[in-house]
């Protein structure tokens, strides 16, 4: 197997243990009348299960095409597979926050922290918080990585997400779902799994 192919199935085996740790928050199928999500079955809203061609009911979701359907939407299309690669904690965290919050919402969150650890741009250009990751984005992290270190650049863009997430919890305004949020999303990304990584050193 070359070095290209080993890579590449660490990565898989990173995004499915990603989508697994989403999937144990999500449970099976819901429909709180005060979720604007509506019905959802795995994560997945119906909404979101209607647009990749699902037509059945949402208790029946298979739980393949959850995956699927978070692979595509959820990592692939909003680009998170470089930094899945780079750091598959902060990748957890930012898909997590992403399935949660919305993909482009936790960018950029993740610029902005990029942002506020470059001080002020003295340690390396700061990046546009328009929810694209880019390969500016993705440079500003291996330069954050370069000043601190792979583990505390890691373990301080989590935290970093973490706060603006909850900011944006507590902005919603609905309290019947807070208590879940803040015990199952806030800090769900144990700072040991900095230490990870898929890259062939």
């Amino acid at each position: 197997m070359s070095d290209k192919a080993k890579v590449w199935g660490s990565l898989g085996a990173a995004v499915l243990t990603i989508i697994g740790a989403v999937f144990a928050v999500e449970k099976g199928y819901s429909n709180n009348p005060a979720d604007p999500g509506g019905e959802t079955n795995h994560g997945i809203t119906v909404a979101v299960a209607r647009q990749d061609g699902y037509t059945g009911p949402m208790r029946d979701l298979p739980k393949e095409r959850a995956q699927a359907i978070y692979i595509k939407d959820y990592v692939a299309r909003p680009g998170f597979e470089p930094i899945i690669a780079m750091s598959p904690a902060v990748g957890q965290k930012i898909v997590d926050a992403g399935v949660n919050a919305g993909t482009s919402r936790a960018s950029r969150w993740f610029q902005t922290a990029l942002n506020l650890m470059s001080r002020g741009g003295q340690d390396y250009p700061q990046v546009a918080e328009d929810g694209q990751i880019g390969p500016q984005t993705l440079a500003a992290y291996r330069a954050l990585e370069r000043k601190r270190g792979r583990f505390k650049a890691c373990a301080l863009v989590v935290k970093l997400i973490d706060v603006q997430q909850g900011a944006h919890y507590m902005s919603l305004n609905k309290p019947m779902f807070i208590v879940g949020w803040a015990d199952h999303r806030l800090g769900n990304v144990p700072l040991t799994r900095c230490a990870d990584s898929v890259r062939q050193e």
